[in-house]
């Protein structure tokens, strides 16, 4: 059986990835297939990526206070390339308020500041399952 894997990436302008660089590191660690897109990454770059690269889950990072709309853009992105099944999961500075409203617009979990890296190894562990 085949290491899950995940593509980290960061949606939008921001120009901060040293959280996603961590964040990618403790999941190749675990034992992951990790792969970084890089900054400024487009809601259609970060879904071509992950379909192209078969991965069964996008981790998403962002600090701009534009999740509201970069996150869901994601996910409606990955539904026209043939990827709804590909689980999206993301932090960053995220107001409590907006975690229901990304979780309705179909993020599984949202992290902030301050969730461990065991924290985030262990809900991919347990939420994320490999594409068929």
């Amino acid at each position: 059986m085949r290491p899950l894997r995940i593509l980290v990436a960061k949606p939008g302008l921001d120009g901060h990835d040293r959280g996603a660089k961590i964040i990618a590191r403790a999941l190749r660690d675990a034992g992951f297939e990790v792969i970084y897109t890089g900054l400024h990454q487009t809601p259609e770059m970060i879904a071509e990526a992950a379909v192209q690269e078969d991965v069964d889950a996008v981790g998403l990072s962002i600090l701009s206070g534009a999740h509201l709309s970069l996150f869901p853009a994601v996910i409606e992105e990955l539904r026209k390339k043939g990827g709804a099944d590909i689980v999206v999961f993301g932090g960053g500075i995220i107001p409590a308020d907006d975690i229901p409203k990304l979780k309705a617009a179909g993020v599984r979990e949202v992290f902030t500041p301050g969730a461990s890296m065991e924290s985030i190894v262990r809900w991919v562990r347990e939420n994320v399952r490999p594409r068929s």
